[in-house]
């Protein structure tokens, strides 16, 4: 494989990955500026001392549940990291396995390109993709359980509202939600029962969902029923007027994403729109080629074309997120 062709293929690897991360969280949701704000706040109800307190108790049970080794392996530096994003995509597997399988995978993808390829270039760019893949995998899932969760999230106000009017208490509330609504917003209120009903109190449970969901809605939602909790006042009503803000932000945001859907398309044919060119040229007529991947301009002209491109990307990546 010549130098051009190597360069061409790798280049071709980053630009997929890196439109695949540009593009995988949706136009509206948690901007980085909202992102800021619930890590502030997060950071403001810890400093109260039940958060830490409760993330800390959280997990020791979790690492008493292993073998002394497995908790040996667990307790590296960053795996409390990897365990805490693992638990928001909804995965059941431990850090470090995941880790593990990281390391095998890209241990396999740099025999594999190697002795195909015979190139460094191109073996050690595949073999950190590779290695990088399940981490990705992590991600993209936990992005759309979050998403999963707010949309259902709504509903599951609707029905401790109804519950609460009828009488029943707070933790029994939660208990319908559990019952009645799909997973993972089932999963999760069945989790915030289970504490209130094992002698945590509300506050801690609802910080458990929030660490366990970290999203600006839940901590909407969080926020009102410790203020309410704390002052008092008609938590149904002030849930009715939550759920009616939430419905509106989702109304919006389907609106937005029906308008941004040509700009997100555009991004996608950007970016692949090269290699769509670069595999027809090459049954059609290859004796262009040559020029582009061997020749010294050819191959500035493929690293100008993947500079324009990922900027391209992100660019209209920018222009389409909406700031809430």
């Amino acid at each position: 494989m010549t130098s051009g062709m190597q360069m061409f293929v790798i280049l071709v690897f980053v630009a997929v990955i890196l439109l695949m991360q540009g593009m995988v969280v949706p136009v509206f949701g948690e901007s980085g500026k909202a992102r800021k704000r619930l890590k502030k706040r997060m950071a403001e109800i810890e400093a109260v001392g039940d958060g830490e307190a409760f993330s800390s108790l959280l997990r020791d049970k979790y690492l008493r549940r292993l073998s002394p080794f497995e908790r040996r392996l667990e307790s590296l530096p960053a795996m409390e990291t990897v365990a805490k994003r693992i638990e928001e995509s909804g995965h059941k597997i431990l850090a470090y396995r995941l880790v593990l399988i990281a390391l095998v995978m890209g241990v396999a993808g740099l025999v594999l390109s190697w002795f195909y390829y015979r190139s460094p270039m191109v073996t050690v760019t595949i073999a950190l993709l590779a290695t990088y893949a399940p981490f990705m995998k992590i991600k993209m899932d936990r992005i759309k359980r979050i998403q999963k969760f707010e949309e259902q999230l709504p509903d599951a106000i609707d029905t401790i509202k109804r519950a609460l009017k009828a009488g029943h208490p707070l933790g029994a509330s939660i208990k319908f939600v559990a019952d009645e609504l799909p997973n993972p917003v089932a999963e999760e209120f069945e989790l915030v029962f289970g504490d209130i009903n094992y002698g945590n109190d509300v506050r801690r449970a609802m910080l458990g969902l929030l660490s366990r969901v970290p999203s600006v809605t839940v901590m909407a939602l969080v926020t009102a029923i410790l203020v309410q909790k704390e002052t008092g006042g008609n938590l149904a009503e002030i849930l009715e007027k939550i759920s009616t803000v939430i419905r509106g932000r989702f109304k919006l945001q389907r609106k937005v994403q029906s308008y941004t859907a040509e700009g997100r398309m555009s991004a996608w044919v950007l970016a692949l729109v090269p290699l769509v060119l670069f595999v027809a040229l090459y049954f059609t007529t290859p004796d262009y080629l040559p020029v582009l991947l061997e020749d010294e301009r050819g191959h500035n002209m493929i690293v100008y074309g993947f500079v324009s491109t990922v900027v391209g990307v992100f660019w209209i990546r920018k222009i389409l997120r909406i700031d809430v």
